[in-house]
C-alpha cells in the first residue's frame, strides 16, 4: 500500500513539472473539485450505522451472545462460546476507521477551510465523539489524535492514544460542540438525515452522550464522573422520545443489522432474556420476540426402529402461534447442536431443532429497513435514576425510573405500528414491577439491558461499567477466557505487521491483546 502511495506521489509531482497550462485543459469545469460538506455529513451517519459485515461479527456475533440477548448453536458464533476468531473481533476497527473516522476528519478539514458556520462544525464534532466512543469503549487504546490522517497529514503508521487521554478530549469536544449550538436550522439541512439540521436536538444528543461517557468513568474516577454527569445535566439532555439519536433505513439504504438477519437463520432470543420478561409479564416480549414461521412435526414408532422419534412434515406456524406469548422459549447460551440434542433427551418434551426456540421477531424488529438506533431517552432517565441514586442529582430517581421503562416501550413504536405497547400495559407492567429502592443500580441497569436490545455496543459498554444485569457465564469446551465474560473486543491482526511499533506499544500500555484484558475504565 505504501509502495502504491510513493508512485502516486511520483506522478503528481512528475504532472507539475509539465506546461503551466497541463492542469487547466485537464479539469472539466462543469464538476466540482469538492464533495459537499452535506452530501459528506450523510455519508458520515451512514457509515455510523455501517454495513452487515461489523454488524454481524463485532455487534452480533460477538457482543448480543455475550450479553445473552441472543444465543445460537453455530459454532462461528464464536461470542456464544468465548472463542476467539481475530477477524470477527476487529470488524469494528477494520469498518470504522476506514469509512466513518477518514470521512468525518476529512469533513472537519473542509469545515474549516470553507469556513463554515460554528453549529456546522459542532454537529460533526458530535458524530465524532460518538464514533470514537463506541471504538474506544470496545477496544480500549487507539488510534485517535493520529487517526484518519493518512491522506492529509501522511501518518500512515498512527500511534495509539491511552483511553485515559481519549476520554478527557471526547468530553471536552462535547461540551464546546453543546455550548456551540443554538436553536435554529444548521447549514446542512436536509443532509443531516439525523434531526434535520436541528440544533436543539444536537445539543441535547452533546449532552445525553456527556452523560453517557460520565458515567462510563463511575469506578476509575468518580469524581470525575459525578463532575461531568452534573454538567450534562445542567445543559439539557434529551426529553422526549421525539430526540431519539437514530438512522432511518430504506431499500437504498439497508440496515447492517437487517442484513445479518436476512443472512444468517441461526439467532435464536437467549433463554435469560426471555425468561426475565415471561417471568415479569413483559410486553416488550412478543415485540422482540417470535417463534420461526416453521416447525417441525415428529413422529413416533417406526416400523424399522419402534420408540424413536423422526421428522414427519414441516407446517407453517401462525402468526397468532408465533407470538403467543406463553409459547416462546429461550435457547440457552453455550451450546453447540451436539450438546444440545443431548440435553434433549426426555421424549415426551422434544426440543431437538431450532425452530423450537424463540428468534428476534422477524415479522418486526428484524427488518432491512428498521431503524438503527443509537441513543434514546429511556437510556437517559435511567441514567437520571442512576445519578439521582449515586449522589442526588437529577430529581426523583422513580420518577426517572418509570419515565424510562415507559420511554422504552413506546420506543418500539419506531419499528411499525404492531410495536405499539398501549398505556394500560405499560401502567400494569410498572404496577407489577415498582421501582425498588433497595435495590435501585441493579433495578435500573437491568432495565437499561432491556431497553438496550440489538443496540449491543451499548449493552457491552454498560453491562461492563455497572455488571448488571448477573449473568451467569458459559464455560464452553475451548473456549479462551476460562470461561468468563470477554471484557473487550481485539485489535487487527494486520497491525502486527503493518504498524508493529505502535501496535506492541499499545500492549505493553493496557495488557494482551486478548479478550479478558479490561479498558481504562472498567477496573475490577
Amino acid at each position: 500500500m505504501k509502495k502504491s502511495i510513493y508512485i502516486l506521489l511520483f506522478a503528481l509531482l512528475s504532472v507539475g513539472a509539465c506546461d503551466d497550462g497541463f492542469e487547466e485543459l485537464n479539469v472539466n469545469p462543469t464538476k466540482p473539485n469538492q464533495v459537499a460538506a452535506s452530501n459528506k455529513l450523510t455519508s458520515v451517519m451512514k457509515f455510523i450505522s455501517s454495513e452487515r459485515y461489523d454488524n454481524w461479527r463485532a455487534g452480533m456475533i460477538y457482543q448480543s451472545t455475550m450479553m445473552q440477548h441472543v444465543a445460537t448453536t453455530a459454532g462461528y458464533w464464536s461470542g456464544d462460546k468465548y472463542t476467539w476468531n481475530k477477524g470477527y473481533a476487529s470488524s469494528l476497527l477494520d469498518r470504522y476507521y476506514e469509512n466513518a473516522i477518514k470521512t468525518i476528519v476529512d469533513l472537519q478539514v473542509q469545515l474549516d477551510e470553507e469556513e463554515a458556520p460554528e453549529e456546522m462544525k459542532s454537529i460533526v464534532r458530535i458524530l465524532r465523539v460518538f464514533a470514537f466512543s463506541r471504538i474506544t469503549d470496545l477496544y480500549g487504546d487507539v488510534p485517535y489524535s493520529e487517526a484518519g490522517k493518512a491522506v492529509l497529514d501522511e501518518i500512515f503508521l498512527p500511534k495509539y492514544d491511552a483511553q485515559s487521554e481519549i476520554y478527557p478530549d471526547l468530553l471536552n469536544e462535547l461540551e464546546e460542540a453543546a455550548a456551540a449550538l443554538g436553536t435554529g436550522t444548521s447549514g446542512f439541512g436536509a443532509a443531516d438525515v439525523i434531526y434535520n439540521g436541528d440544533q436543539t436536538k444536537w445539543k441535547k444528543l452533546a449532552n445525553s452522550l456527556m452523560l453517557r461517557l460520565g458515567l462510563r468513568l463511575v469506578k476509575v474516577d468518580p469524581t470525575a464522573s459525578q463532575a461531568w454527569v452534573t454538567k450534562a445535566i445542567a445543559g439539557g439532555v434529551m426529553t422526549s422520545n421525539e430526540d431519539i439519536f437514530y438512522l432511518t433505513h430504506d431499500v437504498n439504504n439497508k440496515n447492517g443489522l437487517g442484513e445479518v438477519f436476512t443472512a444468517d437463520s441461526n439467532p435464536r432470543m437467549s433463554d435469560t432474556f426471555i425468561n426475565l420478561l415471561q417471568d415479569n409479564n413483559d410486553p416488550r416480549l412478543t415485540v422482540l420476540a417470535s417463534l420461526p414461521a416453521e416447525k417441525i412435526i415428529f413422529k413416533e414408532d417406526l416400523p424399522d426402529n419402534p420408540g424413536t422419534y423422526v421428522e414427519d412434515f414441516r407446517e407453517d406456524r401462525t402468526v397468532a402461534e408465533r407470538l403467543d406469548f406463553d409459547s416462546q422459549r429461550g435457547l440457552a447460551n453455550g451450546n453447540d447442536n451436539e450438546m444440545l440434542n443431548d440435553q434433549n433427551v426426555d421424549l415426551d418434551n422434544l426440543f431437538s431443532n431450532l425452530n423450537d426456540y424463540s428468534e428476534p421477531n422477524r415479522l418486526l424488529v428484524t427488518s432491512e429497513t428498521s431503524p438503527m438506533i443509537f441513543q434514546t431517552y429511556a437510556e437517559v432517565e435511567f441514567m437520571l435514576a442512576e445519578a439521582n441514586v449515586r449522589w442526588g442529582l437529577a430529581g426523583d430517581a422513580a420518577t426517572h425510573y418509570n419515565n424510562g421503562v415507559t420511554a422504552a416501550m413506546k420506543q418500539l413504536s419506531l419499528y411499525g405500528d404492531a410495536g405499539i405497547i398501549s398505556d394500560s400495559d405499560i401502567t400494569d407492567y410498572l404496577t407489577a414491577n415498582p421501582y425498588d429502592a433497595n435495590n435501585a443500580i441493579e433495578q435500573i441497569n437491568t432495565q437499561y439491558w432491556v431497553a438496550t436490545f440489538l443496540n449491543e455496543y451499548e449493552t457491552f459498554s454498560n453491562w461492563r461499567r455497572t455488571g448488571f444485569p448477573v449473568l451467569t457465564p458459559v464455560n464452553y469446551p475451548g473456549n479462551v477466557t476460562n470461561g468468563t465474560i470477554p471484557r473487550r473486543l481485539t485489535y487487527s491482526e494486520s497491525e502486527q505487521s503493518n504498524n508493529p511499533d505502535n501496535y506492541a506499544a499499545a500492549i505493553a500500555a493496557q495488557g494482551p491483546d486478548v479478550l479478558t484484558t479490561r479498558v481504562w475504565w472498567d477496573v475490577e
